[in-house]
């Protein structure tokens, strides 16, 4: 059986105004998905890198600390896809000084992205991933930031296309469904989310994202939603405990192969192409994030062991939370004012801190251990250190 039938996933349809737009078939795909040899094997290191990076997880002393790193970390990755400028640096000062500090437009996209994973993270606890959880996140997505007169939490309803700025229907790369194919197409998708067909989970999961951001529901923010959707699914369905693989980084650093993985699907049918993308994608980033969490581990073991007074250790356990702090922010953890200014001379003394601003006033101190475990995403900004 062929499995790369060009009308596998779908098929173009001729429109009034002379453009041809892509309307998906339901899935799965049908012939179904071949398990070769190749497929296989990326679907066992995928599923066993899962598996590691969830039992390395549950070894952390406090692993809501560490998901609060890897949120925010997603969190700046999805935007920067989007076109945002903000780094990881713009956002912990950001929260560090409670204010607008630089790109804070771009800023406040990358707190909405959070505040949109955090909401459905939630919802999902009472209720199943269904369209309506969708379009609730992507009002929290554009809310007051770039894209917020494209109709947050409501799917589109116009024709939209994809391709090089200032392109036309006529050519344009890839024209997703109109709005009453789109529709039935959404239908179908929900329905495969609830499906209770036997598939292994990774492999649903993919399909997943590929279908919808072949649908292409809004008018604007598809891509963060789509990424959000594999985390969503990964804990929804119990193969994450907690919300800790995110793969934005893995679709950044692959950005021309993810774009071109799709339009096979589109063109020629050929979803397990996509899916050895989109495994290998899974085993990366997971491996990634088991290294992480056991330096992060390896780190606290070693500055537990320094000299400092008890409130010291105390503020230490603390700034894995807060790994950009100002004596604000020490007032907010419960420290007294006098208090807070003694703790960060003892932890600048003993090199844990490094203040970044060289200003007399307001200034600004930088948890430098921790924060190098992320320093690929550590890029400046104008004031950034």
């Amino acid at each position: 059986m062929k499995s790369n039938d060009i009308t596998r996933s779908g098929v173009y349809v001729k429109q009034p105004g002379g453009f041809k737009a892509f309307i998906p078939k339901p899935l799965p795909p049908e012939p179904a998905i071949h398990y070769d040899d190749e497929l296989m094997s990326v679907l066992s290191q995928a599923d066993h890198a899962l598996g590691r990076l969830d039992g390395t997880a549950e070894t952390l002393p406090d692993l809501d600390l560490f998901v609060l790193m890897y949120k925010r970390k997603e969190a700046v990755l999805s935007s920067q896809i989007e076109g945002t400028q903000a780094t990881l640096a713009d956002l912990l000062r950001y929260e560090a000084e409670g204010k607008e500090h630089i790109n804070s437009s771009d800023v406040r996209e990358i707190v909405n992205y959070v505040n949109g994973m955090n909401y459905g993270l939630e919802r999902l606890k009472t209720l199943p991933l269904s369209l309506r959880l969708m379009r609730d996140i992507h009002s929290r997505l554009l809310e007051g930031v770039r894209g917020s007169d494209r109709n947050p939490g409501e799917f589109r309803k116009s024709q939209v296309w994809i391709g090089t700025p200032g392109c036309t229907l006529a050519n344009a790369k890839f024209v997703p469904p109109p709005v009453p194919e789109m529709m039935t197409a959404l239908g179908d998708f929900e329905e495969f989310l609830h499906s209770s067909e036997p598939m292994p989970m990774l492999i649903k999961v993919g399909l997943a994202h590929g279908q919808l951001e072949t649908i292409h529901p809004f008018l604007d923010g598809n891509g963060r939603i789509g990424r959000l959707l594999v985390t969503f699914l990964l804990c929804e369905k119990g193969i994450l405990h907690r919300p800790l693989l995110y793969l934005s980084y893995y679709f950044k650093l692959h950005t021309a192969e993810y774009y071109d993985r799709l339009q096979a699907v589109r063109d020629t049918g050929d979803w397990e192409g996509w899916l050895k993308f989109f495994l290998r994608g899974v085993y990366d980033t997971a491996q990634e994030a088991t290294f992480t969490a056991r330096r992060i581990v390896a780190l606290r073991e070693e500055l537990r062991r320094l000299r400092l007074t008890p409130k010291g250790h105390e503020l230490l356990e603390r700034l894995y939370e807060r790994p950009v702090v100002t004596v604000q922010t020490l007032e907010e953890l419960g420290f007294p004012r006098s208090t807070a200014h003694n703790l960060l001379d003892e932890l600048v003394e003993q090199k844990v801190l490094r203040e970044i601003t060289g200003r007399q006033r307001n200034r600004v101190y930088w948890f430098d251990h921790y924060l190098k475990l992320f320093g690929d995403l550590l890029t400046p900004g104008l004031d950034a250190p």
